[in-house]
């Protein structure tokens, strides 16, 4: 089972935050974390995000997208990284949301990630056949990146 764990933090803790970045020991303490999730075969994928400074926002009314360009004042907390575990238990996505090194202030929400087989039966099965040979173009172009 796949498992996303996003990390909710107050603009200001984000990195890059004109606050300046987090102390040596956040990073130190990430740095252990994802470690562990290597090591342990169950990391697929986690990144940090830059500032909402540096980001937009797309609404749409219906018909005609409008683009905002960040930082966006209104929202309190902002995504600010996330990770994609592949586990094979909810327990087990909760044991390692639980030692993410998050600190006050921070949020971790955890989500499962559908594997596309639930959605046979629901989505047409050419939308389904189109998505497995998008997937398969992705996988061959993060190989490729791999190999550069």
């Amino acid at each position: 089972m796949r498992y996303m764990m996003i990390m909710q933090a107050p603009e200001t803790m984000n990195v890059g935050a004109a606050d300046g970045p987090p102390p040596e020991e956040v990073f130190e303490a990430m740095g252990r974390f994802n470690t562990d999730l290597v090591e342990a075969g169950v990391l697929l994928a986690a990144e940090g995000l830059a500032p909402s400074s540096e980001g937009f926002e797309l609404t749409t009314d219906g018909e005609t997208p409008t683009v905002t360009d960040g930082p966006f004042a209104e929202a309190r907390e902002l995504v600010a990284g996330f990770w994609i575990l592949d586990v094979a238990t909810r327990a087990e996505a909760e044991q390692w949301a639980r030692r993410c090194p998050i600190g006050p202030g921070v949020r971790l929400e955890v989500r499962r990630i559908p594997d596309m087989r639930e959605f046979e039966g629901v989505a047409p099965a050419e939308v389904l056949d189109a998505e497995a040979a998008l997937r398969a173009r992705v996988a061959e172009r993060a190989a490729q990146y791999e190999r550069s």
